[in-house]
């Protein structure tokens, strides 16, 4: 049985959760999410509570079960807490401020770059060098977080770049002079 697959999802106060068909609907405080279910995965609901089950001990069928109870958790987490990406900007010069929805960046490039958000995502500029992305879906808000850090990642010689808050970026030893 799959340890996270067999996990009750609870249902928190002011979230409901709908089943038609294979469609999940999640609404909360933040808005709602809808996810298609495999119909190899049985979703239930019942006290309170979140059940995914599955039919069968197949492969494909166990690694279902794991990821659609991952998903209908991460959809309530999201719909009662949000989610929040933070990057960071190293290097002299480089900033970020949001214009309007959209953010624009000063990465070292003779011209700004100007990023538009993903449908469900938004962008906070906490100050010139931290920008954070918020958004209710675990998975546009990831996507859209790479996709700023993709803009300029973390180059390994002087660290310089767009790099994830926390982000441990190892430096390599420069050349050396030769006799």
């Amino acid at each position: 049985m799959s340890r996270i697959g067999k996990l009750p999802i609870a249902i928190p106060q002011g979230v409901t959760i709908t089943l038609d068909g294979s469609v999940c609907s999640v609404t909360g405080p933040k808005g709602t999410l809808t996810q298609e279910i495999h119909g190899d995965v049985r979703v239930s609901i019942a006290e309170g509570e979140v059940v995914v089950t599955r039919p069968n001990d197949r492969p494909g069928t166990r690694a279902l079960h794991g990821l659609t109870r991952s998903l209908i958790a991460n959809m309530v987490a999201g719909v009662t807490t949000g989610y929040r990406k933070s990057l960071e900007l190293q290097g002299t010069g480089y900033r970020a401020q949001v214009q309007g929805p959209n953010l624009v960046l000063s990465v070292g490039y003779s011209h700004p770059v100007e990023m538009q958000p993903i449908p469900g995502a938004t962008f906070v500029a906490e100050t010139n060098t931290l920008v954070h992305v918020d958004g209710i879906d675990k998975q546009v808000v990831g996507q859209q977080a790479a996709l700023i850090r993709r803009v300029r990642p973390p180059e390994p010689y002087h660290g310089k770049g767009i790099r994830y808050r926390g982000e441990v970026v190892k430096l390599k030893a420069g050349k050396t002079k030769g006799r």
